[in-house]
């Protein structure tokens, strides 16, 4: 089994999400994606994969989310993609891939089914 896990070494759900990939013996790559963020199309396949409309997969207590007017109900699936492609703090993490489907890590506990 392989997986692709957007990762952020500085969130704890993040690191204890790949302990548990480190601890199933998966073989695995990582996607810093605060270095590396996801282009437009990568997070609507993330999103279709995941069965999530855009604003459920961004981080609504970050400050970027109420400074750049996200919270707006008027605005599209896409300007909301582009929000997260352009500032990839907003999106939640960590989220894994494997051959079985994807998932949010948050509790870490949520990737299991897929592993």
């Amino acid at each position: 089994m392989s997986a692709i896990i957007y990762h952020n070494p500085k969130c704890f759900k993040s690191r204890t999400t790949l302990a548990i990939l480190e601890q199933k013996n998966v073989d695995f790559e990582i996607i810093k994606y605060l270095e590396n963020p996801p282009s437009s199309n990568e997070l609507k396949q993330l999103l279709s994969d995941l069965n999530l409309e855009a604003r459920s997969l961004m981080r609504k207590g970050e400050p970027e989310y109420k400074e750049q007017g996200l919270d707006d109900e008027a605005l599209t699936e896409n300007q909301l993609v582009n929000a997260m492609v352009k500032t990839p703090k907003l999106i939640q993490r960590p989220i894994v891939r494997t051959s079985k489907g994807v998932a949010i890590g948050r509790p870490p506990e949520n990737i299991l089914p897929i592993l």
